[in-house]
């Protein structure tokens, strides 16, 4: 047994003076344990010593300070990971995996996939069907993590060294983007809990990951982790995490509320839960609804982005279908060949196993009261969403927060927005852009916007309000 606090001693002794070499530590130990060994030690210390191991086997201190902005903008599925992938289709079912039987099964997986999350199925994962999960999804997930992070680093809010729990891990798509994601000075403790087949896949895929992203999986599931079915929780889950993750695993529980709060509970003092799911109307709106239940006026949880609620005394209760969108991945050669392989008539299309949309609803939540900006309604200067219908035809002003792109189909750009009091859908149409109201345009997704003199309209055929803006409008950017 190797003497730790020795091991520890001495690195914090080194730290400041030149790189941390296992072979010197070693002969400061007593018993003169071999260097591997407390290079071993040396690395499982690593998170709490804040050190990160070189490419040539010693140690240095990571350096403080957030991440900066790595400029997220993925194009494709670095081939490390589709490599990795592929290895896997290969080696269970050949070379050929994407034809006869063993394309077939893949491409009937993917279907019963997208079935079950269409209508709200509970999701089982086998060997066949993880992988083809993986095939399918694996992209934009990816992807996905860097974009949601985003909302984070331009506060400042994520540091080089970050203990993450990844609830619903999956095949690894968040946690390959999180490490792409972080600069190569940072040390991550990664925790991932999956109790299905996809451990598997994610085991693999994590040996792509860099040396300073220490992963552990946990083959169980987020109830028995955390403690929420009445068992005592794991160990492991008692660590302060600085970041929990659910990536497109919410609607899978039977009681998402629950999981999330006991996650909460997890968390470092400044510590974020992040979640995301699939654009689709069900499950988008079905995490609004998890993070309502969540953000309550006497839970001291607030939601950090992308829907703020500018009244501080208000909780919106509209349909909450929001989501963001970036740009597409070029489709990876594992798709492409699952799709060309698929029998199809003369009047089949081509793409049904080619996923590289990028689009995704997203909530992150803290429990230190943080949010993106520091904005709030007053009513001496806007009118409350929730109280539109006194305003029908009337011109107000109205803070907002955007929450879409632009949704029209016609000459008309439409965005949905809130406030955090609506209790229907709201949208922004644009009937005539000038120079004065261009920044509804311009304005990104999660941007705050101060809307003049916009016309409230009632849609009945939509059961929603349209604010009208127009030559007579004007829309100044509050907060990007």
């Amino acid at each position: 047994m190797i003497d730790r606090d020795a091991v520890r001693n001495n690195a914090n002794y080194l730290r400041n003076v030149r790189p941390i070499d296992p072979e010197e530590i070693a002969e400061y130990v007593e018993g003169a344990p071999h260097p591997a060994v407390v290079r071993e030690t040396l690395r499982e210390e690593a998170f709490d010593l804040r050190l990160r191991e070189r490419d040539d086997g010693s140690f240095e201190p990571v350096p403080e300070g957030p991440i900066p902005d790595p400029g997220w903008a993925p194009t494709t599925l670095p081939e490390d990971y589709a490599f990795a992938l592929e290895d896997l289709l290969v080696a269970e079912f050949g070379a050929n995996w994407h034809r006869g039987e063993s394309g077939a099964e893949l491409r009937e997986a993917v279907r019963r996939l997208k079935t079950d999350y269409l209508y709200e199925n509970d999701v089982e994962y086998d060997r066949i069907a993880a992988l083809g999960y993986a095939v399918y999804h694996l992209p934009a997930y990816y992807a996905t993590i860097g974009y949601v992070l985003d909302d984070l680093v331009e506060n400042g809010l994520l540091d080089r060294t970050l203990r993450v729990l990844d609830v619903g891990a999956g095949v690894g798509g968040p946690a390959l983007g999180l490490d792409d994601y972080l600069p190569d000075d940072a040390v991550v403790d990664y925790h991932a809990v999956e109790p299905s087949a996809a451990a598997d896949v994610l085991d693999r895929l994590l040996d792509e990951t860099g040396r300073n992203f220490r992963a552990t999986i946990h083959e169980t599931t987020a109830e028995s982790f955390l403690g929420t079915d009445g068992e005592d929780p794991e160990p492991a889950s008692e660590a302060a995490f600085d970041l929990v993750v659910f990536g497109n695993v919410l609607s899978e529980l039977s009681d998402p509320v629950a999981v999330v709060e006991a996650a909460l509970d997890r968390l470092a003092d400044d510590g974020s839960v992040v979640a995301f799911a699939p654009a689709d109307r069900n499950t988008a709106m079905g995490l609004r609804e998890i993070e309502r239940a969540v953000v309550t006026p006497t839970s001291g949880v607030e939601t950090y982005a992308p829907a703020l609620r500018l009244w501080p005394d208000a909780t919106p209760s509209d349909g909450g279908w929001s989501f963001d969108v970036a740009d597409d991945l070029d489709v990876p050669p594992f798709q492409r060949r699952l799709d060309e392989a698929a029998e199809r008539g003369a009047a089949d299309e081509p793409g049904e196993f080619v996923n590289v949309d990028v689009q995704f609803a997203y909530a992150i939540l803290r429990p230190d009261g943080k949010r993106r900006v520091d904005v709030r309604a007053s009513d001496d200067r806007c009118a409350r969403m929730a109280d539109s219908e006194a305003h029908v035809t009337d011109r107000v002003n109205l803070l907002a927060v955007k929450l879409s792109h632009d949704l029209g189909a016609g000459d008309n750009a439409l965005y949905r927005v809130g406030d955090g009091s609506q209790t229907v859908d709201h949208y922004l149409v644009c009937t005539r852009e000038t120079v004065l109201n261009e920044d509804l345009r311009r304005a990104d997704y999660g941007a705050v916007v101060f809307v003049e003199n916009g016309l409230v309209l009632w849609n009945d055929d939509e059961g929603a309000y349209n604010v009208v803006v127009d030559d007579e409008t004007v829309v100044d950017m509050v907060a990007r």
